[in-house]
């Protein structure tokens, strides 16, 4: 069975992206629901495998010879790839402190804006990943789901499709 061609893949994928961060914003802005610092990260990702995906639908080397077309194709399935296992590991560190009883963990960060004013980078990851109450919090759920597991599910099969092309072996 042949894979359907690429682009049209991305196009669908750059839907989905744009798609999930049209609900982010209306959760965040229509709903009232605050992000917290990894809901933050999680966004920052998304939008950057949405970009691989744009780069990818735009560039679309036809016109190119074959073993450069295959290193383009490549590149964008290893993009799409790692930027949404960088993503699964947010938000499955997300989804792991939702399921820690509240009391394990630290009560709350400063800001996003003043950590990044005063603290270097490295301590700012670290302060991120460590969590706290905040990023533990279930405010809103769909089919069963908190924000940080559909999210988990949606890197994962962003995953999965950046492999996929990442390994195909035609267009």
């Amino acid at each position: 069975m042949a894979l359907p061609a690429s682009r049209p893949l991305y196009l669908l994928a750059l839907l989905v992206c744009v798609a999930l961060m049209g609900a982010a914003l209306y959760l965040e802005h229509i709903v009232g629901l605050e992000p917290c610092p990894l809901c933050i990260i999680q966004r920052v990702l998304l939008i950057l495998v949405g970009l691989v995906c744009l780069a990818a639908l735009i560039h679309h080397p036809r016109a190119r010879p074959p073993a450069e077309r295959a290193v383009a194709a490549r590149l964008y399935g290893a993009g799409v790839a790692f930027f949404a296992l960088l993503g699964a590991a947010v938000a499955g560190r997300q989804v792991w402190l939702q399921h820690q009883p509240s009391d394990q963990l630290p009560s709350c960060l400063p800001s996003l804006d003043y950590m990044i004013d005063v603290l270097p980078l490295q301590d700012i990851m670290r302060m991120l990943f460590s969590g706290t109450a905040d990023c533990a919090k279930v405010d809103w759920t769909f089919l069963g789901l908190s924000i940080a597991e559909g999210t988990l599910l949606a890197f994962i099969a962003f995953g999965l499709f950046g492999l996929t092309q990442l390994f195909r072996t035609s267009d």
